[in-house]
């Protein structure tokens, strides 16, 4: 259920599927594929001082989020391919909140993370729409959550990931009337 009132998740928090069938599949690689458009589209003609806009009270500025946005991508391309080359690899978690910390995510030009994602997001959907739908079933084992993680999964939680951090840009600049 989506609450209006929660900055934090303007489409709501991301649910598992009881079950993943190859359209669903399909759907949520569509849509990390639309991710670099949408959130391109999100920032559009934005100044430097709305991009340095936090997008609720205590949240990161709309900067950090398109920095976030690669940064958290290219952890999990690589935890898919390990999953996909590998029999359940644990992988390393990273400190996402500090990496958005960081001297680059801070000031750098979301240009530079706009290319990168873009980049990423066509070689990670022709990796993942290459593979056989059986390795859709393979699985990755993440220290922090119980169980291994499957890659149709993983899939569907990045696919409401790109969804839910465009949205938040997109609510900010609602309600700011940008």
């Amino acid at each position: 259920m989506i609450d209006p009132n929660d900055l934090r998740y303007p489409i709501g928090k991301f649910a598992y599927a009881a079950a993943y069938t190859p359209e669903l599949r399909d759907l949520h690689l569509d849509q990390i594929a639309a991710c670099p458009a949408e959130l391109r589209r999100a920032i559009d003609g934005l100044s430097p001082g709305q991009l340095d806009t936090p997008y609720r009270d205590g949240g990161w500025t709309v900067r950090q989020v398109v920095h976030h946005l690669p940064d958290s991508h290219l952890n999990a391309y690589i935890r898919h391919k390990l999953a996909a080359t590998e029999e359940q690899p644990t992988i390393r978690p990273y400190r996402e909140a500090l990496w958005a910390e960081l001297p680059d995510a801070r000031s750098a030009d979301p240009a530079l993370s706009l290319a990168l994602l873009e980049a990423l997001h066509a070689r990670w959907t022709l990796f993942l729409r290459a593979l056989p739908p059986e390795m859709f079933e393979r699985a990755f084992l993440h220290p922090d959550l119980p169980g291994p993680v499957p890659l149709a999964k993983n899939i569907a939680m990045y696919a409401w990931h790109g969804r839910h951090h465009v949205a938040q840009i997109d609510a900010l600049r609602q309600r700011n009337g940008w």
